[in-house]
């Protein structure tokens, strides 16, 4: 996680760019849930519902990062009792040509692979 002090970053493993962005996006959960985002997917349940099975302690903890690192987030959609969706920013639309690429790449290289979900107006 890269922390700010007076302006000075501190890395968790190096300045890389590849092993910064890992180290918010690299296992194996994370890029589901933005890929599910992507996908029209907004709340707590509906990303619990993909066919993945993410379990909920770890699904909590990756939507928290990512509203840490402001790639989503959390709007409350409902006041009683409060509930929350989450939407993509600027920054975590970005995303969506990595997504692309890998897409590409899996229907490419890996046999049987094909992408799930199209949303509508994206294309690859």
């Amino acid at each position: 996680m890269v922390e700010k002090r007076n302006t000075i970053r501190t890395f968790k493993r190096s300045p890389c760019p590849v092993a910064c962005t890992l180290d918010i996006l690299g296992d194996k959960w994370t890029l589901l849930v933005i890929r599910d985002l992507f996908a029209g997917k907004k709340t707590y349940s509906e990303l619990q519902g993909s066919p993945e099975k993410i379990p909920t302690n770890i699904l909590a903890d990756r939507l928290k990062r990512l509203v840490e690192h402001e790639i989503i987030a959390k709007e409350p959609y409902q006041t009683r009792p409060v509930r929350y969706q989450y939407v993509l920013t600027a920054k975590g639309k970005e995303l969506g040509s990595v997504l692309k690429a890998m897409v590409r790449w899996g229907e490419k290289h890996i046999p049987g692979s094909k992408a799930r979900i199209k949303r509508a107006g994206n294309t690859r």
